[in-house]
C-alpha cells in the first residue's frame, strides 16, 4: 500500500514545457501535484548548454509573437527578454545562387530569384495571406493547396520554403493546408523572437514558478504504465521499479509513442501508430568572430535549408562572437546518411558565410532531431484532428504536448493543451478516490 508520499492529487508524466506549465496551473488550483520526469534534467527540446559563454540551444528555436503561447508564459509571470530576428538582406538559395530574399516590396522588385510574371503573382500571393480562411482548406494537403493557387513554379517553391520555416515541417504530401497557412499568417503577422540566453531560460522559469506553488518535482524517475481501476478510471502509475504512485488524475505531457506505451488500447495508441514526427538535422556553429556580418539569414528554394545567426537578434554569444543554427528540414521519408546530411549544411555554411571554418570555436551536429511530435495531417483534419487534452475514454486521464489540442504548432500547441488539460482537471469532479488522496495528504478539497 503506498504511503503518504506516494500519494497524489495529480501525477504529470513529462517534465518538458507543456508538463512543466501544466504544473504551474495545477499547484496554482491548490492541487498535490507531482512531477516525474525519466531524464536527469527538465526541459527536453527546449534546454540549453551553456559554453565558453555561448549558448547554445538544441537547433534553432523561435517563440512566435502573435501565438497563445507568449501569452500563457506572460500570465505564469515569465517576462520574455530577447528580439526579433531581421531579415532585411537576407537571401535565398536555389541551384546553388544567392538571392535577395523577396521580403518586402522593395526586394521583391530587385530580387533576382525569378522574372516578372512571378513578381506579380508573389505580390498578389503576399497581399492575400493574411485574408485566407484557413479553416476551409484544413483537409487539403499543402502540395494539393500550393499546385492549385499558384501557376509559376518559382513561387510554389518560394511558399513551400515559407511553410518550411515557420513550420519546420517538410511534408507537403501529408501536412494540412490549413495548419501551414495559419502558421505562416502568425509568422507574418507579428514575427517570431529570439531568446536572450536560450529556451532554458523557460524551462528553468517555469520549474521555478511551480516549485513556489508547491508542486514536487522528481527527475531520473520512470513511468512503467498508466494503472487503471476496475471501474476504468485512472488510480495511478507504476514505475520502472515497480513502485506505485496514486493519484486520480494523470496528465501524460510526453510523446505520442511514450503515452501509447504507458496505456494500452487507446485512441492515444492508434494516434501514435501514424503520427509522423517533424524532424530535422541541426549544425550549431558557435565564432570567434562573424565573418560576413551583413549575412545573416538565408533560406533554401531548392532545397531544405536554413541558416540564422541567432546572435545577432539575442544575446547568445560574447560580444563579438557568433552563434548561428543551420538546419535541413527532413521529410518523412528521408534516408540520406548522417555524414552526407552533415556535408550539405557544411556547404551550404560556405556558401552565405565563407571562412567560419577557421573562427570556430564550438561545433555540434544533431543529425536528425524530433522538433515536433506530429505532423498536422490534412487526412485528419489539420489541427482540428489532434488528441484532445481529455482522454474520455478513461477517466482521470489527460495529454498535453506540441501533439495535442486544436490550437497551434511546436512550443505554442505544447503551452496551449498544458493550459487547457490542467483546466479541465481543476474543474472536473471530485471523485472518491481523490477524496481520499487529498484526506490522507491533507490536501483542500475542491468540488
Amino acid at each position: 500500500m503506498a504511503g503518504k508520499q506516494d500519494s497524489y492529487e495529480v501525477i504529470i508524466i513529462g517534465g518538458g514545457l507543456s508538463g512543466l506549465a501544466a504544473a504551474v496551473y495545477l499547484g496554482r488550483g491548490k492541487k498535490r501535484v507531482l512531477l516525474i520526469e525519466q531524464s536527469h534534467s527538465l526541459g527536453g527540446r527546449a534546454s540549453t548548454k551553456q559554453q565558453d559563454g555561448f549558448a547554445l540551444n538544441l537547433g534553432p528555436h523561435a517563440l512566435y509573437r502573435s501565438g497563445p503561447g507568449i501569452d500563457i508564459l506572460s500570465e505564469i509571470g515569465l517576462e520574455i527578454r530577447g528580439n526579433v530576428p531581421n531579415t532585411a538582406g537576407g537571401f535565398v538559395v536555389n541551384n546553388g545562387v544567392k538571392h535577395t530574399l523577396p521580403a518586402g516590396f522593395v526586394s521583391l522588385l530587385s530580387t533576382s530569384l525569378f522574372g516578372v510574371s512571378a513578381k506579380v503573382e508573389t505580390a498578389k500571393l503576399l497581399a492575400s495571406l493574411a485574408k485566407i480562411d484557413s479553416s476551409t482548406i484544413n483537409s487539403l494537403t499543402v502540395r494539393e493547396w500550393v499546385d492549385a493557387r499558384l501557376s509559376n513554379k518559382p513561387v510554389r517553391d518560394l511558399l513551400l520554403a515559407l511553410f518550411r520555416l515557420t513550420s519546420y515541417a517538410n511534408a507537403p504530401e501529408l501536412m494540412s493546408a490549413g495548419a501551414a497557412v495559419e502558421q505562416l499568417q502568425k509568422a507574418l503577422a507579428k514575427n517570431v523572437v529570439y531568446l536572450d540566453l536560450g529556451w532554458q531560460t523557460l524551462v528553468d522559469g517555469l520549474r521555478d514558478a511551480a516549485i513556489k506553488e508547491g508542486v514536487e518535482i522528481r527527475t531520473a524517475v520512470k513511468a512503467e504504465s498508466v494503472e487503471i481501476g476496475s471501474t476504468g478510471e485512472v488510480t495511478g502509475v507504476r514505475l520502472a521499479d515497480n513502485r506505485l504512485l496514486t493519484a486520480s488524475a494523470i496528465l501524460m505531457a510526453s510523446s505520442p509513442g511514450v503515452a501509447a506505451a504507458l496505456v494500452k488500447n487507446t485512441a492515444v495508441e492508434e494516434y501514435a501508430r501514424y503520427a509522423a514526427p517533424i524532424e530535422a538535422a541541426c549544425l550549431d556553429l558557435a565564432l570567434s568572430r562573424l565573418p560576413d556580418p551583413r549575412a545573416s539569414f538565408a533560406l533554401g528554394i531548392d532545397q531544405p535549408y536554413y541558416f540564422s545567426v541567432h546572435s545577432a537578434a539575442a544575446r547568445l554569444a560574447p560580444d563579438g562572437r557568433a552563434l548561428i543554427h543551420i538546419a535541413k528540414y527532413l521529410a518523412p521519408d528521408d534516408a540520406g546518411s548522417a555524414q552526407g546530411v552533415e556535408h550539405e549544411l557544411e556547404s551550404f555554411a560556405d556558401l552565405i558565410q565563407p571562412g567560419w571554418r577557421k573562427e570556430i570555436v564550438i561545433r555540434r551536429f544533431l543529425p536528425r532531431m524530433v522538433v515536433s511530435n506530429a505532423v498536422p495531417m490534412a487526412n485528419r483534419g489539420g489541427l482540428q484532428g489532434r488528441p484532445k487534452p481529455v482522454v474520455s475514454e478513461i477517466p482521470g486521464l489527460y495529454l498535453a504536448g506540441d501533439w495535442v489540442g486544436d490550437e497551434g504548432q511546436l512550443a505554442d500547441a505544447s503551452l496551449a493543451s498544458a493550459k487547457k488539460a490542467a483546466e479541465a482537471i481543476l474543474s472536473a469532479p471530485l471523485r472518491s478516490s481523490e477524496s481520499r488522496v487529498g484526506a490522507a495528504s491533507g490536501s483542500p478539497q475542491f468540488q
